[in-house]
């Protein structure tokens, strides 16, 4: 494996925590990581890399080690916002080549769209979007936000990291044991009880009372003037998250022509996780577009 380093770096009111691999002085390629996820899970991608790169993978606010002391709210403008600070820090002169996985997808989309100049080129893994809403949907939805609010949720703890391990593999089947276990050591930390709990921030399982406005959403979507890489896996399970899949398929179709400049593509024998199932195929299709 290629090593990592992390480093801490103040970002609106954060100690953010950022995980680098490669020479400072590479060509540099930022990869931000998806929901419930952490910035060492891209560590087998990265290895893949036959070129020289400086990648630089922040954890999202409220995931692995950068805390949120007191949140109980995650909104896409912060993120949007964080990824900014992060940019301007490490390039605040050059266009930058970015990537995002799945929520990570779904933020450099939106972000690719309001901050154009910013991007070089940019690469979408099954960053699809959420499910059209109505606007009568707003009162019932902000009533179930406040009743979780009341009863906040809480995530589950483990006797073992072996058995972290164990849960990552239920979730993916495909994860091997020797990924399972890096990745245990990274997606947890022991507490002072002796049990490895969850690196992530329980506030995240609350709904959101923000409507998604998916008129907005693609609005920001065609106003993206970097080439795109729109990435699927042929055996996700994101289809969850939009509806029947042959409904999904004719939606997500419909999103993806309102981006400019977009190639496609299709990984097989890979679910959601494809960083994780196909890592030598995605490096090559990552250095493939960002060559051309």
């Amino acid at each position: 494996m290629k090593t990592s380093r992390s480093e801490f770096i103040p970002v609106r009111g954060l100690q953010y925590h950022v995980r680098h691999w490669g020479d400072e002085d590479a060509p540099k390629l930022f990869m931000v990581h998806g929901w419930m996820d952490v910035s060492a899970s891209f560590q087998f991608v990265v290895d893949c890399l036959k070129q020289r790169w400086h990648v630089i993978a922040p954890d999202w606010r409220g995931f692995g080690p950068t805390r949120t002391p007191g949140a109980d709210c995650y909104w896409f403008p912060d993120y949007m916002a964080d990824l900014d600070a992060i940019l301007a820090h490490y390039s605040p002169d050059q266009p930058v080549d970015l990537l995002g996985h799945s929520m990570g997808g779904n933020v450099v989309m939106l972000y690719a769209g309001v901050r154009p100049a910013r991007i070089r080129r940019l690469i979408n893994l099954e960053g699809f979007g959420l499910p059209s809403t109505k606007p009568e949907q707003a009162p019932g939805r902000y009533a179930t936000w406040l009743d979780e609010l009341r009863n906040p949720p809480r995530m589950r703890s483990y006797s073992t990291r072996a058995e972290v391990a164990a849960r990552l593999q239920k979730t993916n089947a495909r994860l091997s044991d020797e990924r399972a276990e890096f990745l245990s050591h990274h997606w947890s930390e022991q507490n002072e009880r002796g049990e490895w709990a969850i690196l992530g921030d329980p506030a995240h399982k609350l709904v959101s009372p923000v409507l998604y406005r998916v008129d907005e959403v693609l609005a920001c979507w065609q106003a993206i003037s970097a080439p795109v890489l729109w990435v699927e896996a042929d055996d996700t399970e994101a289809w969850r998250w939009m509806g029947p899949k042959d409904t999904a398929r004719i939606e997500i179709d419909r999103r993806i022509k309102f981006i400019p400049r977009v190639t496609t593509a299709l990984i097989k024998d890979a679910g959601h996780m494809l960083h994780h199932d196909q890592p030598e195929e995605l490096a090559a299709l990552i250095e493939g577009f960002l060559q051309n």
